[in-house]
């Protein structure tokens, strides 16, 4: 399956399927590795997407893609660190902290993190420790949110 197909055949078809069933399609990535191609659509919803929403996505999108080519088709939830890829996911990102990995070093990084402060469709600004930081949406290789797991409690699972 060629880039062209999936944005603008494939994409289109789940975007639609998503719309109807009260999801957000998130995402959708075809990826190469040893085992074949794997098909992964991401989906999501406001309460959080469950793997019972999965699985009922999943039936409902794979005869829509039967024609297509690829070997698996997986569908789930992006995660709480999902990428920030379209302007929704930065405008919901807008005063949280995220962490911004580069493709080239700026001013001697590659990662940078701070709290998103503004974006457009050219650049992002993040304060860092005070300090305003405008980097490039295409400088930047993988935006992502900063997950805080202080206040988490942990279990652990080994045997005592």
């Amino acid at each position: 399956m060629a880039k062209a197909e999936l944005t603008t055949v494939v994409e289109p078809k789940c975007q639609r399927l998503a719309d109807q069933m009260g999801f957000e399609l998130v995402d959708v990535c075809l990826d190469k590795e040893s085992a074949g191609k794997y098909l992964r659509l991401y989906i999501d919803k406001p309460e959080g997407i469950s793997l019972d929403d999965c699985e009922r996505y999943h039936r409902a999108i794979q005869p829509e893609l039967e024609s297509y080519d690829y070997d698996f088709l997986e569908v789930s939830s992006p995660g709480v660190d999902r990428p920030l890829k379209r302007d929704r996911d930065f405008e919901r990102a807008v005063g949280s902290e995220v962490e911004v990995h580069l493709f080239k070093a700026m001013d001697g990084q590659k990662v940078f993190t701070g709290i998103l402060t503004d974006f457009d469709a050219a650049e992002l600004v993040i304060d860092v420790s005070g300090v305003e930081k405008r980097i490039g949406r295409r400088a930047a290789s993988l935006v992502k949110p900063v997950v805080d797991m202080e206040g988490v409690e942990t279990v652990d699972l080994t045997d005592e």
